[in-house]
């Protein structure tokens, strides 16, 4: 069955074309991916395919009674309770239960924060299509303002549904799990107001295949993508390491990294550059922050409502908190929602005093703080008025920082309501940088961001000499910037795990049984074999090897560049000296690069054993 078919659909703002002449059609049991950088017009698309939008030229059809739900980005929900839009089925108490949305059913819809609207109306989607009303379901960035346990269950709900799926997330996991496990799987790219329909094979990825096609598409259209080049390297490093349906590396798929994710898209405009995150950072001393016995609580309402008996008067979010951030530290903080990831930020930063505790920072250190807010900003103030603040006007500085952050002359005289989410979210980190912080923080930084700006976001990241701290749901976006987890376990403790989110995950799917109460006395022995005997494995630690993980990566990136170099050298000289010289140099060069893939090969399997 056809659900809707699009053709020579066109669309344009006041400024610019989105898109034109593009053809799409949605059939049952189709699972097709929206990606394109941020104000490509990937949103308005899907408004196109649900019918609330109508395109300025061409036709869209849509199937004999076809039955279409879909998630807005930023949805609006009818007045009532939640509990009213929602109903009051066993479906829906499930889907609650996994989305988070149980606490919130007798709440007044009006109350309801952003995050908390989406995941309502997420769980109404959801919870209707478990009776099969639906034929097709378009999601808009549906991961944001979950948390990890939440994604995992929503990415193996969607994969058993049985009516067409429509997204656009900046979630690489969700993408490569969703266009592998099922199908047929498609992305559907949108590039510089054109349209490039990528359609996998059975038992591959349409991700990996997006990804192999733009690159031979780029490499036609602009050779000189190489910056591009080293930050899509950079994410193999990711697919080859982090996901664990991906344990072997053999060399030669190592070396295939560029043909399947190299390339960028071709430059337009501010976009043919590099993304320069990087404005500089201040001496950082050797005490960062340290929190000794912190906790933080809230009073609560006294009005115990019809919740039976009375409430506590005070909510503990977490207690007993002891932790030490050192000098390039990399830390992700996870939990569920409502565990307070944010509130822990809060008072890292300064933000925000704990309760009780104490909370010693380092005399140099100089904090950098985006948090999920980007919509405060104000919608009437002028992009660059705001990088240059309120005392002084914009000047040429103001424009070239805003140019490195891909912001075009018509983005930079705009006002910040015409800007999209991804650009709201770019302008905030330029805000953040230019006040060269030494200790960075950073609140769910990929919400709404585009899949070249995450890629050059990781790698600033790799190369930044500060602290950092993040609360992100984004896998691989963890996994690439995180040595170590903060994990807030239920009831409010906090511990440190090494190996990053992977780590943590492992050691999460390991679910090892709980201790006996009994404990042998100060002087008994343990058995060798025992899991107390091993506490402490010999060899590098897992912040040692993810920092010389990074930089083997780095090294192997730049012997990369060599070899590629030279070998287009070799195909225009035709000195038979410059011809031996070149020859030489590459022999050396390629023996560095394998030099470096064979190191990274043995710290990629100390990282993961």
């Amino acid at each position: 069955m056809i659900c809707v078919d699009l053709a020579g659909v066109g669309i344009a703002q006041p400024d610019k074309a989105l898109f034109s002449d593009l053809d799409v059609t949605v059939s049952s049991g189709d699972r097709i991916a929206v990606v394109g950088v941020n104000g490509s017009g990937k949103t308005t698309l899907l408004r196109i395919l649900t019918g609330v939008l109508s395109p300025d030229e061409g036709d869209v059809r849509f199937g004999r009674g076809v039955r279409i739900a879909s998630l807005e980005q930023d949805p609006v929900l009818p007045a009532g309770t939640v509990t009213d839009f929602l109903g009051d089925s066993w479906e829906v108490a499930a889907v609650a239960t996994k989305l988070g949305v149980q606490p919130l059913l007798n709440r007044s819809t009006s109350e309801l924060s952003g995050g908390q609207a989406k995941r309502v109306a997420l769980a109404k989607v959801l919870a209707d299509d478990e009776h099969g009303d639906h034929d097709m379901v378009v999601l808009d960035e549906p991961t944001n303002h979950l948390d990890l346990e939440a994604i995992e269950w929503l990415e193996t709900r969607l994969t058993s549904m049985n009516s067409a799926l429509v997204l656009v997330t900046h979630d690489r996991h969700a993408l490569d799990r969703l266009t592998t496990d099922v199908g047929p799987s498609k992305v559907l790219e949108l590039d510089n107001g054109r349209g490039f329909l990528h359609q996998a094979a059975v038992g591959s990825s349409a991700y990996a295949t997006y990804l192999s096609a733009r690159a031979a598409r780029i490499e036609r259209e602009a050779q000189e993508e190489s910056t591009r080049k080293i930050l899509a390297r950079k994410e193999l490093a990711w697919l080859r390491r982090g996901a664990p349906a991906r344990s072997t590396k053999p060399k030669a798929r190592l070396r295939s990294a560029g043909e399947i994710v190299s390339g960028g898209p071709a430059p337009v405009g501010v976009r043919g550059s590099e993304l320069e995150l990087g404005v500089g950072t201040k001496r950082l001393g050797n005490q960062v922050v340290e929190l000794i016995g912190v906790a933080q609580r809230f009073k609560l309402s006294a009005d115990g409502g019809d919740n039976g008996p009375a409430q506590p008067d005070e909510l503990t979010v977490f207690a007993d908190v002891d932790l030490l951030i050192e000098p390039g530290a990399r830390l992700a903080v996870v939990g569920p929602n409502g565990s307070g990831k944010s509130t822990l930020l809060d008072i890292i930063g300064g933000r925000a005093e704990p309760a009780s505790g104490v909370v010693r920072r380092g005399k140099t250190v100089v904090s950098g703080f985006a948090d999920q807010h980007s919509s405060d900003l104000d919608p009437e103030a002028i992009v660059r008025k705001l990088v240059s603040g309120p005392h002084r006007e914009p000047d040429y500085r103001d424009k070239a920082l805003l140019e490195r952050f891909w912001f075009d002359t018509t983005a930079q005289y705009a006002p910040v309501r015409m800007l999209s989410g991804g650009e709201r979210r770019r302008l905030q980190l330029v805000m953040v940088l230019a006040t060269e912080p030494n200790l960075l923080i950073l609140d769910e930084p990929t919400n709404d961001l585009d899949l070249d700006t995450l890629r050059s976001l990781e790698s600033f990241l790799d190369d930044w000499p500060g602290a950092l701290v993040v609360a992100s749901h984004d896998r691989a976006f963890l996994d690439r910037v995180a040595d170590h987890v903060l994990a807030i376990d239920p009831g409010g403790s906090i511990r440190r795990v090494p190996g990053g989110v992977s780590g943590w995950l492992a050691e999460r799917a390991a679910k090892p049984a709980p201790s006996k109460p009994s404990s042998p006395g100060p002087t008994a022995k343990k058995a060798p074999g025992s899991a107390a005997a091993n506490q402490r494995p010999s060899g590098p630690s897992a912040y040692t090897i993810g920092r010389q993980l990074r930089e083997t990566e780095r090294a192997m990136v730049k012997a990369q560049s060599r070899v590629d170099s030279l070998t287009e050298q070799l195909t225009t000289v035709t000195d038979h000296q410059q011809l031996s010289d070149l020859g030489a140099d590459l022999e050396r060069s390629q023996n560095e690069l394998d030099e470096h893939e064979a190191r990274w090969l043995e710290l990629a399997e100390l990282q993961e054993g």
